[in-house]
């Protein structure tokens, strides 16, 4: 069983409250749009991060983070991008990848709205975490957490930071 912390578009924004929320999560995966070094460093210094960079992310994050990660924690399938779209609005890209990998989940961040939806169709949950920064038009920042226990995603809880 592994505790999941989920963030997306955070834009260079630091906020404590990331560590505090995440505080008993195995693991924090970043949807992209990360902006500094500082903030993967400040979440990576609580555990490991896995992350992906977005379109505002510079040359020192891009070698660092690609645009697509896939990889397998448990026994689930994952993967996770910047833009990807949703179910029924996959990027034609993403919807290839989807389409041949069957993740169990699919992460993606880009849009600033948080959204969970299941894809019947591909048999796979898809979850935007919304924004955890300060840039953008959402009125409330959000993070994700969640259990990945075998296959099975659990326990999934939305936290508003304001």
């Amino acid at each position: 069983m592994k505790r999941i912390g989920l963030l997306s578009d955070t834009h260079s924004w630091w906020d404590d409250k990331y560590l505090i929320h995440f505080a008993d999560c195995d693991e924090i995966w970043h949807a992209g749009d990360i902006g500094s070094e500082l903030v993967i460093n400040q979440l990576e210094s609580h555990c490991p991060v896995r992350a992906v960079h977005g379109n505002i992310d510079g040359q020192e994050i891009r070698r660092r983070y690609g645009e697509v990660l896939k990889f397998k924690v448990e026994e689930c399938n994952v993967v996770m991008t910047h833009i990807g779209g949703y179910p029924g609005k996959y990027s034609p890209t993403m919807r290839s990848i989807i389409y041949k990998e069957r993740p169990q989940l699919f992460i993606a961040g880009h849009s600033h709205i948080l959204k969970v939806m299941y894809d019947d169709i591909v048999g796979c949950l898809h979850i935007n975490p919304g924004a955890a920064g300060r840039q953008g038009w959402q009125q409330v920042r959000t993070l994700v957490k969640f259990v990945i226990d075998g296959k099975e995603i659990n326990e999934l809880e939305i936290i508003e930071l304001g």
